[in-house]
């Protein structure tokens, strides 16, 4: 009996050490992140962004002022750099991992967006790197353990998601999650657009200027200034110049 209570207690203080471990770099820090979210991470309106962006400067290296709604969840807050001008919306989580996020100068991320590093094996090159006056969409989801580099002016729209990882499926024998994963990375450049519900698949390489139609699954690298839509997607057509000239938009353009 004696025995028993004795492993139930190390099993419990094992399993708190393992969650201090995946949200923390650290068990002060995960203390003092828990002690801001409790008393500040709550409260409304733009009296509590105010008061976020003077206490969170504990825990986050943010460069200038960022605006951070009520609610917003980070993990691992050390390795989250913020630059002037970030604003975070309700229900956002980023969790950064060792190697972090690091999010752009007017770069705006909204409800219920999802940056999470989730490199929990030591892969060196992780991470999630956003340019400046970029939008992650509603419920946008990156996903960084092979690294994730947006460039500037990039938007997602809502359910996108951009995954950096995949998962080794050679051995028929083995479960899945027995055959390790594969992490190369993705890298997006300025003025891409991506369409809601579109998924980037780990190892792509989108080219400036490039669109991915919604609901779109992109497996390959896509060149500049492309339209790619379908599943697996494909080229549907080049912008260019010339198509303003030979059928010009005949809608209220809004700038």
């Amino acid at each position: 009996m004696e025995k028993t209570g004795k492993q139930t207690k190390n099993n419990i203080l094992s399993g708190l050490r393992l969650y201090q471990q995946r949200q923390s770099h650290n068990l002060i820090h995960y203390v003092l992140e828990q002690f801001l979210f409790l008393f500040f991470g709550w409260v409304p309106t733009i009296v509590g962004i105010g008061i976020r962006g003077l206490f969170y400067r504990l825990i986050l290296n943010m460069q200038g002022w960022a605006a951070i709604e009520n609610n917003v969840r980070l993990r691992f807050a050390k390795y989250i750099t913020l630059k002037n001008g970030v604003y975070l919306d309700q229900n956002s989580y980023l969790h950064a991992c060792p190697n972090g996020i690091n999010v752009g100068e007017n770069t705006i991320v909204m409800y219920g967006a999802i940056l999470h590093v989730y490199n929990f094996r030591n892969i060196p090159h992780s991470g999630i790197k956003i340019g400046k006056d970029c939008l992650i969409g509603e419920y946008s989801i990156i996903r960084g353990q092979g690294g994730v580099t947006l460039g500037d002016r990039v938007y997602t729209s809502p359910f996108s998601q951009i995954i950096a990882v995949n998962h080794v499926i050679a051995d028929p024998e083995q479960p899945i999650i027995h055959q390790g994963i594969t992490a190369d990375g993705i890298t997006i450049d300025d003025d891409v657009w991506i369409g809601s519900g579109a998924i980037i698949t780990d190892g792509v390489h989108i080219g400036k200027g490039s669109v991915i139609a919604a609901g779109a699954v992109v497996t390959k690298d896509v060149p500049e200034h492309t339209v790619v839509a379908g599943v697996p997607a494909k080229v549907i057509r080049k912008i260019e110049k010339s198509d303003l000239l030979e059928k010009p938009i005949s809608k209220t353009i809004y700038y």
